[in-house]
């Protein structure tokens, strides 16, 4: 589970580390991209597994625009977060992730796609003991 507080966060770090304005233009927004990976209907959830929620996750920060600015930093963050949270390492080369968060902004890429390449650009984070 990713919470409200933990969105604004990684928005918040984001601008510092990487410039833009700070700012939320719509909270509901922001509510509703966090609700949208654990969404059920009939009783059962309509993301069954942690790649479907994150693509459900970031797809919705990075296309309705939530912030001011930062939405397309704000959006992968969190679905790297979700992802790393549950004990997978991303393994996509800067360049990779940089063009699959610009196809998920401009429309290029269908949330089926977005979830393979989660799955394509994850490995679990085996720890030795």
């Amino acid at each position: 589970m990713i919470f409200l507080e933990d969105i604004l966060e990684l928005h918040n770090k984001s601008i510092i580390d990487f410039g833009g304005s700070h700012g939320v233009r719509d909270l509901g927004l922001v509510e509703a991209a966090i609700a949208q990976p654990f969404q059920a209907f009939g009783g059962e959830e309509l993301h069954k597994n942690i790649f479907e929620k994150a693509a459900a996750l970031g797809e919705s920060l990075i296309i309705n625009y939530p912030f001011v600015d930062g939405n397309k930093r704000t959006g992968m963050l969190a679905m790297v977060s979700l992802l790393v949270s549950t004990g997978y390492r991303f393994t996509a080369t800067p360049d990779n992730l940089y063009n699959f968060i610009i196809d998920i902004a401009t429309g290029n890429i269908s949330f089926d796609r977005i979830v393979e390449w989660l799955k394509e650009n994850t490995v679990e984070n085996i720890k030795e003991i």
